[in-house]
This record gives structure tokens, sequence and C-alpha cells, in this order.
């Protein structure tokens, strides 16, 4: 079965990894406005996941990843399955516990980014071996490392 609001959701990705941030923030934030935020929780958890990644400002992407975070929260196995076999929910946590740690170390709550980070650390049990997973452990370790320093700059990994 297509999605369409999936493809739509990735189409506006392509254009933020192609240099167009500006126009997949656009398409993006139209895409939400009719979502809505009762919506299809994998539609929401996706969109504002990649959303996150689309703002400088650690505030403005903590808001898109709090959504991404309280999405995965209602999302189930069965609806993700839908869009990937391969999907399980679990897998979702690492990162977006990843991604509000970053956001709260940037914003100066370390405290708060720690508690993330280890929510992110226990779950990593569910990745793979695979790039992804690389990738999720690697964030991990640069951003423990960025909290060790106390650093609340951007990271050139994010």
């Amino acid at each position: 079965m297509t999605d369409a609001t999936m493809i739509a959701i990735n189409d506006a990705v392509t254009l933020g990894r192609q240099g167009n941030p500006e126009l997949a923030r656009e398409a993006l934030t139209a895409l939400w406005s009719s979502i809505g935020v009762g919506g299809d929780p994998l539609h929401r958890v996706s969109l504002a996941h990649f959303m996150a990644d689309l703002h400088d400002h650690a505030a403005d992407a903590l808001t898109w990843d709090l959504r991404a975070l309280d999405a995965a929260d209602v999302l189930t196995d069965e609806r993700a399955q839908q869009q990937d076999s391969s999907l399980s929910v679990r897998g979702f946590y690492p990162s977006l516990h990843l991604n509000l740690a970053d956001n709260y170390r940037r914003l100066g709550a370390f405290d708060t980014a720690h508690r993330h980070l280890d929510a992110a650390r226990e779950r990593l049990d569910v990745l793979a071996d695979d790039g992804y997973g690389a990738t999720v452990r690697s964030g991990i370790g640069n951003v423990e490392a960025a909290l060790a320093a106390g650093s609340t700059d951007r990271l050139p990994t994010h």
C-alpha cells in the first residue's frame, strides 16, 4: 500500500538533504498542519524527527524532538510494520533519546541531557550492528564527550 504522506515527508527530507532546508521546513510544516497533533503517529514521529534536524537552534529542534517522542509513545509495531516490515517501535527510541540529549546539552541542561543519554544507551540492544546502529552509537559517544567537556556548541556530526 502506498502511503502518500510518508512519500511527501521523504520528499521534503530529500529537499533538506539537497541543501534546501527552508523549502523542506515549509513542506513539513504544511504536512504537519494536515496531519494534526492527533494524527497518525507514524507520520508524526517521522515528520517531527526530520523537522528537528532542520533547525539550527536547539530550542526549536527540542520542540520537534519532543513531538517525535510523544508520537513514538503511541505508535504500535503493527502500524510501523505497515510501512516497513522490519520496523519496531523500540528501535526508534535510541535515536530519539540521543537527539533529546543533544538538544538539552546545547541548551545547558546537562542533567536532563545525561538522563536522555542514559535512556538512549539503555535501549541500544535493539539496534543491529549496521550503519544505522553505528551512527547512533557514535552519536552517543559524541554527545557524551561534549557533555564531559561542558560544551554547548553544536556538534559537527549533527
